[in-house]
């Protein structure tokens, strides 16, 4: 244990551009899973995350949201402490780049720079990504677009503020040697030294004068200081650094312990802002963690796919604790990670639901069954079944804390599945309801049991930073608030009643509710965004009624009729009409329809069609609208 020793620990801060999705959310996640470890392990844990809410982007989207950007970014960025609040994570300050004392820090931190020689004026000129908010050079970009995203880049030319990157690279790669485990995996400090460092680092644009949303240069009012220094220095004027004299909570924190951030800003954590540091004269984080992607199937997720699913839904669909689990087991420790519907709730059934909830649930209600839910540690020799369930438990827990210091959340939690596994095992070996048969083995029976129940606390013990609300009531059915890390830290056990922790979920039944409730959003969005129309473009449309008079099917047509119509004039009129699924044409012989008459003529099938009928789209089929008692070619106004 590590009593009082401090962890000070944080996320990167997300953009305020729109609504996280559940890749954005991985990163909050996957930090409250370690902050929760360390606490559990003794540290003094502080836990910061936030928004990031100035840039182009964001005073794009106020424009077009008709609102100031402030507006803007007070909404988002209360979207996402939502998002953060209903996946329980523990955060201790959620900081926001519009906070006044963020404001002010940052204003003083870029004037000591320029002051001090680190950053100069000059003129920029390349291409730039408005997402990204990067230049790069046409050296950088991938066919043409941005290298990060894959968007459409634009070329930009102004005058701006650059930080001397060149003037700290060799001190940089000094402190990689010195510190080795500085970045996370191992891969992604590779790509930076071979990537960026040892090509050279050209300096970097600090400032815009493009755009006004941002924080203002105190000495230059015609310049707002650029993403890389106000969103990076959220880290340290969010626990109280100021230029003009830092807290001493500031002082207890600095440098953080950990940044858990995505792959995709691994360059920005461990170049650019260890050399802010270097030039502010402040320590260096001590490690920075690169996670990889969640991606939807095999793509990233993006709003144009339309493959995008959000923490929030997922939560209120499938419960707290079923996302953050899939969430740490599934994304491996390098390599991305995949989520669908159908991974996610096989992954439930078979891990929470049939490993973990139904060991729990049998042996709480055997407990109770057997012996009145009460069990006591028991001093008789152990089999070859308890010895070997006992050196699993052990091994477990050695494995787990290597892994847990080591931040393989994934590999941690296949490991205590594994051992659940174990446990289920154990059950079958020992046969409780076979004991159970003979008052002699009354003895032998307790023991299989306590055992049970001690490795079940052993399983909500470690699986805590992972399901906090399941863990919490699994130790409550133990009747247990005993967090122990190791084997027969309990005596004795009075159990309360057994409830199900994870009702096994119909695969098939919620991919068809979640299909249904899909197509029925899409059609509302469809009816809400709907292009409005004046009277004039209606009026140019002209409806009138019409008899049919004969009707056949087009050959080589499934869904075709060739309808011969008596509009009121002396000439038949011939529509093509793609309603043969639902009519038959002696169905429609007599009948008097509505028309489009000044459709222009369009060719289907072999046939001219001069006009459509009008039909409502109704769930399963197409329905005529038929005006019987209308004389034909009256209008329709």
């Amino acid at each position: 244990m590590s009593e009082n020793r401090k962890f000070y620990i944080t996320t990167a801060i997300a953009y305020t551009s729109r609504k996280p999705h559940i890749g954005n959310s991985y990163d909050i996640v996957l930090a409250d899973m370690i902050a929760r470890y360390k606490r559990m392990m003794g540290y003094d844990v502080y836990f910061m995350t936030g928004s990031d809410e100035h840039g182009q982007k964001i005073e794009d989207c106020a424009k077009e949201a008709g609102i100031s950007p402030k507006q803007y970014v007070d909404g988002v960025s209360a979207e996402i402490r939502m998002v953060w609040d209903c996946l329980n994570t523990t955060y201790d300050k959620f900081i926001r780049t519009t906070d006044e004392d963020h404001v002010d820090a940052v204003k003083k931190i870029f004037k000591k720079l320029y002051e001090q020689g680190d950053i100069y004026k000059g003129h920029y000129e390349g291409k730039y990504c408005v997402p990204c908010e990067s230049f790069f050079t046409p050296s950088q970009l991938i066919d043409g677009k941005c290298p990060d995203c894959g968007r459409d880049v634009t070329d930009s030319k102004e005058e701006a503020y650059f930080l001397k990157l060149g003037k700290y690279q060799d001190k940089l790669l000094e402190y990689y040697e010195q510190n080795p485990d500085f970045i996370k995996p191992e891969s992604r400090k590779n790509e930076m030294i071979n990537n960026f460092l040892k090509p050279g680092l050209s300096d970097l644009c600090v400032s815009r004068s493009s755009f006004k949303w941002g924080v203002p240069i105190d000495f230059d009012d015609k310049h707002i200081i650029y993403v890389w220094i106000d969103a990076l220095s959220n880290y340290i004027t969010g626990i109280g650094y100021n230029p003009d004299g830092s807290s001493e909570f500031f002082n207890k924190n600095w440098p953080a312990d950990l940044h858990v951030i995505g792959k995709d800003i691994v360059r920005f954590h461990t170049i650019y802002w260890p050399i802010i540091l270097m030039a502010l004269g402040l320590p260096l984080p001590k490690q920075v963690l690169g996670h990889p992607w969640v991606l939807s199937g095999d793509d990233k997720m993006s709003k144009s796919k339309g493959n995008v699913l959000y923490a929030d839904e997922l939560v209120k669909r499938f419960g707290v604790d079923a996302v953050r689990y899939y969430l740490l087991s599934e994304i491996p420790y390098a390599n991305d990670g995949t989520i669908t519907y159908e991974t996610f709730i096989n992954r439930f059934n078979s891990d929470l639901a049939n490993t973990l909830g139904n060991l729990v649930n049998r042996s709480i209600a055997m407990t109770n069954k057997y012996f009145g839910g009460k069990v006591a540690k028991s001093d008789i020799e152990n089999d070859e079944f308890d010895n070997d369930l006992i050196k699993t438990a052990n091994e477990t827990l050695d494995k787990y804390y290597a892994l847990m210091d080591s931040y393989h959340n994934a590999d941690a939690a296949e490991l205590i599945m594994n051992f659940a596994k174990r446990c289920n095992k154990y059950i079958d070996e020992t046969t409780p309801w076979a004991l159970a048969k003979d008052d002699a083995n009354k003895p032998r029976l307790q023991k299989v049991l306590y055992n049970l129940l001690e490795c079940i606390r052993l399983l909500a013990v470690m699986l805590t930073p992972f399901i906090p609300e399941s863990c919490e009531k699994i130790l409550e059915q133990l009747n247990s608030n005993n967090r122990t890390a190791e084997v027969f830290a309990v005596k004795e056990y009075s159990v309360n009643e057994a409830t199900a922790l994870f009702a096994r979920i119909d695969l098939q039944k919620t991919l068809d509710e979640i299909a249904a409730e899909n197509e029925a959003k899409e059609k509302a969005e469809n009816v809400v965004t709907m292009e409005q129309i004046s009277i004039d473009d209606f009026a140019k449309v002209e409806l009138i009624t019409a008899k049919i008079t004969a009707c056949e099917p087009i050959p080589k047509a499934k869904k075709l009729l060739k309808l011969t119509l008596d509009d009121g004039s002396k000439t038949p009129r011939t529509v093509a009409s793609g309603i043969a699924l639902w009519y038959k044409p002696e169905d429609l012989i007599g009948r008097t329809v509505i028309i489009v008459a000044n459709l222009k003529p369009a060719k289907l099938c072999g046939v001219e069609s001069n006009g459509m009928i009008l039909a409502a789209d109704c769930e399963d089929a197409a329905k005529v609208i038929f005006v019987d008692d209308i004389p034909a070619g009256s209008k329709i106004r």
